[in-house]
């Protein structure tokens, strides 16, 4: 995958690194929170208004099988596909499986580069890395890395974008 005109066209292979496997934990968790959203009210309202106990359990238990059965599998098929990798060129990234998506960040056009850690991802002992562009496409961003690697990682992406000049187009 080339990138880049001009003179320093640059290779990109599929990244290598896979995400922490404690991501897979980490995403289960917020599939299941997010699946108790909509299921909870539903069974606290159906336990509680007979006349319409059959209307608002069923589809508790139908969101609550889905939801159960997406934080099994979609986690685990989300760590087989998700790949990163940072090179003294760009930072890259692919998700997906059916639709691939590669974003590239050029060395020099990093702006900011950005290491968060919801209370979620301090009990995985997770981070995510954000690399930020001018990019109209937003951000590239890192998920699920264990928190040295992402403390590591920002401080070496810093490092290099400090001694990168800057692209001039």
């Amino acid at each position: 995958m080339p990138v880049g005109e001009g003179a320093a066209e640059i290779r990109l292979r599929p990244p290598r690194n896979t995400l922490n496997e404690r991501v897979v934990g980490w995403w289960r968790v917020q599939w299941l929170l997010m699946t108790a959203v909509p299921v909870v009210p539903l069974a606290v309202l159906g336990v509680l208004i007979d006349s319409a106990r059959f209307w608002l359990l069923l589809p508790a238990v139908v969101f609550a099988a889905a939801g159960g059965g997406a934080a099994v599998l979609l986690p685990l098929w989300w760590f087989r596909t998700h790949r990163w990798e940072v090179t003294e060129d760009a930072v890259y990234v692919r998700t997906g499986f059916f639709w691939q998506e590669w974003r590239i960040a050029p060395m020099s056009r990093i702006q900011t580069v950005d290491t968060v850690r919801g209370p979620l991802e301090r009990l995985y002992r997770l981070a995510t890395v954000t690399v930020t562009t001018a990019s109209s496409k937003g951000a590239v961003r890192i998920e699920g890395l264990d928190h040295e690697v992402a403390a590591e990682l920002a401080e070496r992406l810093t490092r290099i974008t400090r001694n990168t000049p800057g692209d001039a187009t």
